[in-house]
């Protein structure tokens, strides 16, 4: 268990910004699971997914950093909860599947040529005495213009991707699932990212970013 209390050089739950966001966050809660909803529901709605903030250079995978940009995709927010949570004194690790996003916009569908993502990250935290699963992929801001569920986590159940959306479609299909980490597996994640993205991709903090000169 002290292997997922520990910082690492991307989780880096010792840095001073983290240890302050999550003190302020977690400041008058008696127990981890109120600790976990409040940092769940930090890292869902206040850190705005992007999926293209998609990068293959490890630093751009760093609690910190993450934390300062205020977005990212769903490893960059899975990093930046497992950090929140050790900081707080909650064992979190971090665990990925490869699924299938039936709703992905068309035009983030025309640029990445997939609906298939072989590296989705997220996390578990452990809370009365087991370990529970929490996506903290998609804002509430998005999935509300989109139309689709939010995840909501109650301190105690697993809390990911629903299958279906709120019209009873098809929406995230779970293929297959990785045995959980206790720090950010690097090169696993670029060995196939890179196929996709490409070996110089960098987040796109602008909307241009993408835009070819």
């Amino acid at each position: 268990m002290e292997n997922y209390l520990q910082p690492t050089a991307a989780i880096d739950s010792d840095n001073g910004s983290i240890i302050e966001t999550a003190g302020n966050l977690t400041k008058g809660c008696s127990t981890d699971a109120e600790k976990a909803k409040k940092l769940f529901y930090f890292v869902r709605d206040s850190v705005h997914y992007n999926v293209f903030m998609i990068s293959v250079f490890k630093e751009d995978f760093v609690a910190s950093r993450v934390l300062k940009w205020g977005k990212g995709y769903c490893v960059q927010k899975a990093v930046l909860l497992t950090a929140l949570g050790r900081a707080s004194g909650i064992p979190s690790r971090m665990v990925f599947a490869k699924i299938r996003n039936h709703r992905v916009p068309a035009h983030i569908l025309q640029q990445l040529k997939v609906n298939v993502f072989p590296r989705h990250g997220y996390n578990q935290f452990f809370l009365n005495g087991k370990w529970v699963s929490i996506a903290a992929t998609f804002d509430k801001v998005l999935c509300q213009k989109n139309g689709l569920p939010t995840v909501e986590f109650d301190g105690r159940t697993d809390a990911v991707l629903p299958e279906k959306d709120l019209k009873g479609q098809p929406y995230i299909e779970y293929i297959e699932r990785f045995s959980p980490k206790d720090d950010l597996p690097f090169d696993w994640i670029y060995a196939r990212i890179s196929k996709i993205v490409g070996t110089d991709k960098r987040p796109w903090l602008k909307r241009t970013d993408g835009i070819p000169k």
